[in-house]
């Protein structure tokens, strides 16, 4: 598995968006987990690179590296494997929360199913802000279902909470998957990992062992923001059959602006230019996040040229230091233009003498060169 490609790893194509990436390696870290397999090293192994695929796939910076250099290109940015960029919430500790809270020491909730939540007691919800809203921070009011044990079952989906041995893995909690020469184990499907099946219903909540209740809860959230943060609301979870409550976490999504794009905490805007005004130099108006500015163009402005204003740009989620402003210019030019005005171009150029045929001396002696060829 070490020689596959980070790709081949998690089982996903090159071309893979963000959510494939995601979902895949939700995968492939349930199925080698070490709480899913404790004691076996080979899955400890497979875990670790999955894990490393995912890192590294999951960060546009070190993908794009990645593909052009493979990963001899990511030793100068932090060693051999990749690592996780430190601008989200999202992190792999959340994630493995998600994934793997109330199976963690599975295999004494195998012994003692009594114990164990058909649920986890995490949850999280996603909501849709605006930019401005991301940007300079706001208050939420969320509606969202978490679920509550059934009481007259115990939250054990059985009636009067009588739980017997899974015919499905014999009571052992795993079942066991042989492909080629190697075998792999994973949750029962059945008993979800608890080694105990209902011996009948029960017939308030039909087996499921909760009940959904709606809430509400109203959160701060706090400037600079991004999309695909996480923030969570501790207590606001899954209300486990012993009355325990997890946390809610929610995970935001940020509708693009229209004018302003931002990368980290630095924003970016595009200022259209004419290419008079990029020759001599002018000054503009331009909007930044908290009102105008000015800016002040180079004596010949070259298309795509950025100009950056320190500290205006996104105040940082963390308290780090404030983003830039960069404004980056887009010359524009006349896609008609009058006989007079074409005599004034002329006029123009011609004032300037042989600096405005730049290209004679370099052309000249291409062209002599050529000429060279053919003798």
């Amino acid at each position: 598995m070490e020689d596959l490609s980070y790709y081949e790893i998690l089982e996903i194509e090159r071309t893979a968006d963000k959510t494939v990436i995601k979902k895949a390696y939700r995968a492939m870290a349930k199925k080698y987990h070490p709480d899913k397999n404790a004691g076996d090293s080979d899955a400890e192994r497979k875990f670790k690179l999955c894990n490393e695929a995912y890192q590294c796939l999951s960060d546009e910076k070190q993908r794009s590296v990645y593909d052009h250099y493979g990963k001899e290109g990511l030793q100068g940015m932090g060693g051999g494997g990749a690592r996780r960029s430190s601008g989200g919430f999202d992190d792999l500790g959340s994630m493995f929360e998600e994934m793997f809270n109330g199976f963690s020491g599975g295999r004494s909730q195998r012994q003692n199913s009594a114990n164990f939540d058909k649920y986890p007691l995490d949850m999280n919800v996603d909501i849709k802000i605006s930019f401005h809203e991301s940007i300079f921070g706001c208050e939420k009011e969320i509606e969202f279902q978490y679920k509550d044990a059934c009481k007259p079952c115990k939250g054990t989906g059985a009636k009067d909470a009588k739980l017997s041995a899974c015919k499905g893995c014999n009571g052992q909690g795993q079942v066991y998957i042989k492909q080629g020469f190697m075998t792999f184990s994973q949750v029962c499907p059945r008993c979800e990992g608890t080694g105990a099946a209902p011996a009948s219903r029960c017939d308030k909540c039909k087996g499921a062992g909760f009940s959904k209740k709606k809430d509400k809860v109203t959160i701060k959230i706090p400037k600079g923001i991004d999309n695909e943060n996480r923030l969570r609301v501790s207590g606001q979870g899954n209300i486990s059959k012993h009355a325990n409550r997890g946390d809610l976490y929610v995970t935001f999504e940020v509708t693009p602006d229209k004018h302003f794009i931002r990368n980290g905490n630095d924003i970016y805007i595009e200022i259209p230019v004419f290419f008079t005004q990029a020759i001599t130099g002018e000054i503009l108006t331009i909007p930044s996040l908290t009102g105008e500015l000015e800016l002040k163009l180079d004596v010949g402005t070259k298309d795509k040229q950025h100009f950056t204003f320190r500290g205006e740009g996104v105040d940082d989620v963390h308290g780090h230091a404030k983003g830039n402003l960069i404004a980056q210019v887009n010359l524009t030019y006349p896609k008609k233009i009058s006989s007079e005005q074409k005599e004034l171009i002329q006029q123009l150029q011609e004032s300037f003498g042989i600096e405005s045929k730049p290209h004679e001396g370099v052309l000249d002696s291409a062209i002599d060169k050529m000429k060279s060829w053919f003798k």
